[in-house]
């Protein structure tokens, strides 16, 4: 019963990342030079990014293909030891089937899920900052007081946060119990 639940548990966390990751790759595809990409018509406006700010659209986002990869490899690596086990327990009680492991250390899956779970959380933050300065491109700097970019960003920065507060919130309930 409880590999099942870390097999589902895995699932979901390769399942996700693979949905994020596939975001993520698309948004690097995307030309920020590409003039016709911004509302804003004057270079020289105040509203107008900075080359700091297209920096940091690349950067944020090949952190977050980072993260999401790292998360979704261990995820599947921890998966991949789960049925090795399962396995190796089925071939015990058979003579002819090569043995390969016969246990899997609970307290080493624990962290490693823990780590696939901080690696997707890390992703999900570097993704929001790559989206807030995407939203800087298009709509205007926070600094000139775009209210488009204010309208477009508080709610990222209300409901990303408040999510991966209740995804935390539920995986440390889970290690607890």
């Amino acid at each position: 019963m409880t590999t099942s639940i870390h097999i589902t548990a895995l699932d979901g966390i390769i399942n996700v990342n693979s949905l994020f990751t596939l975001a993520v790759f698309l948004g690097l595809a995307w030309n920020p030079s590409d003039p016709n990409n911004s509302f804003i018509t004057d270079p020289s406006s105040p509203c107008a990014a900075s080359r700091t700010i297209v920096e940091n659209i690349v950067a944020f986002h090949v952190y977050s293909f980072s993260s999401f990869l790292f998360s979704s490899l261990l995820a599947l690596a921890l998966k991949q030891a789960l049925r090795i086990a399962k396995t190796s327990h089925f071939s015990a009680h058979f003579n002819h089937l090569p043995e390969f492991f016969a246990h899997v250390n609970k307290d080493l899956l624990r962290f490693g899920m823990l780590i696939s779970g901080i690696g997707s959380v890390c992703g999900c933050v570097f993704l929001m900052l790559a989206l807030i300065n995407v939203v800087q491109f298009k709509l205007g700097t926070l600094a000139c007081g775009s209210g488009h970019s204010y309208a477009a960003i508080v709610p990222l920065l209300i409901f990303v946060p408040s999510a991966l507060l209740i995804y935390v919130s539920i995986v440390v309930y889970a290690f607890t119990r």
